[in-house]
């Protein structure tokens, strides 16, 4: 048994974990075009792009647990997929089941602009914040927002430009958008919402508008045991268009922990067990030291309701013909916890 892993992110090495913990004993070769091994990507724009941690509090596993675990580490780029093969720069690898987890990558930034994906990018941010006093981010998603609270709270001069003339309305909602957009003003960032730029300001600009899925295949649709079409081929993580046995439809997700998810599901199937993805996807965003928690199908509602705590906190409940297809929360970790169950559940909207 050859197994390839092609990419370096949280599905690639949780497919790895998995395999082996399931009782997997083949080859496991994977293949990452970074130069190192996978590390933690959430903290890119929020702990590490403040300085408050270093490289080595990436690092998700030690190189010994690549050792021990006989996972072998290729520093490479996976230029096809075929039946059976895969392509690198000056070599073929044959394998009998290959996992594509090759992620995402923004669009080539323009001119000094930079985009914020890898370590590498970090770094880069990381430096030239070091040396700016004032910083422009073009976009309002979550790393947009979350890198723009980080530089401000280094003391950048910062703004943010985006189209939308809430952040996150289209995929929260006015009500969670306004609040969001309190969390930055709070932390000195000027909002520039409901305008494009015509040019790039002078000093640090970071373009943060979305991801494209990466590697020679796209996006690739497999079924909640995350196989595909291709003999042989599964996909995890930003990549997959995958089914979800409790929506019951296949779901396009960008989030850190169902990378995770997806990744330990096909290193499982691969290795004989039983395992299919079946959970609602959520992740955590924290802006500044404000964190919200969402947990949804993510394709859509056509009702989202408000409920203030006081202090801050609130809850969001979103939901399609009465039914809770998702909920967002703030400092309310309980009402998180239920909604994800309520999502699962299919149950009527709180």
């Amino acid at each position: 048994m050859r197994l390839v892993i092609a990419g370096g992110g949280p599905a690639a090495l949780a497919a790895a974990r998995a395999y082996r913990e399931a009782g997997g004993d083949g080859d496991v070769t994977l293949v990452t075009p970074e130069a190192t091994t996978p590390y933690e990507r959430p903290p890119l724009s929020k702990r590490f792009l403040r300085g408050e941690i270093g490289e080595s509090e990436l690092v998700l596993e030690p190189a010994a647990w690549y050792v021990e675990h006989g996972v072998t580490v290729r520093n490479d780029l996976v230029t096809a997929i075929e039946p059976g093969t895969v392509k690198l720069r000056d070599e073929t690898l044959h394998y009998d089941a290959c996992v594509v987890a090759t992620g995402s990558v923004p669009a080539p930034p323009s001119g000094h602009a930079l985009v914020l994906r890898s370590l590498a990018d970090a770094r880069a941010l990381k430096q030239r914040a070091e040396r700016k006093r004032t910083a422009t981010v073009i976009g309002s998603g979550f790393i947009g927002c979350e890198a723009a609270a980080s530089l401000a709270m280094r003391g950048l001069d910062v703004t943010l430009v985006s189209q939308e003339e809430i952040p996150h309305a289209a995929r929260l909602g006015a009500e969670a958008g306004r609040r969001i957009a309190g969390f930055l003003t709070d932390l000195g960032v000027t909002l520039e919402l409901g305008r494009t730029l015509s040019r790039l300001p002078d000093g640090l600009v970071l373009v943060a508008t979305g991801v494209e899925p990466a590697g020679p295949l796209g996006r690739i649709t497999v079924d909640e045991r995350m196989r595909s079409e291709l003999p042989g081929v599964y996909a995890a993580g930003d990549v997959a268009f995958a089914r979800n046995a409790a929506a019951g439809r296949h779901l396009a997700v960008e989030h850190w922990g169902e990378a995770l998810n997806m990744g330990a599901v096909a290193g499982r199937t691969i290795a004989g067990e039983d395992a299919r993805w079946d959970v609602a996807p959520g992740f955590w965003s924290t802006i500044g030291e404000r964190t919200v928690k969402y947990a949804a199908w993510g394709d859509g509602y056509d009702e989202a309701r408000l409920v203030d705590h006081g202090g801050g906190a609130f809850t969001v409940w979103y939901g399609t013909d009465g039914t809770t297809v998702g909920v967002l929360t703030h400092e309310r970790d309980e009402d998180y916890e239920r909604g994800r169950h309520l999502v699962e559940t299919k149950a009527p909207l709180p």
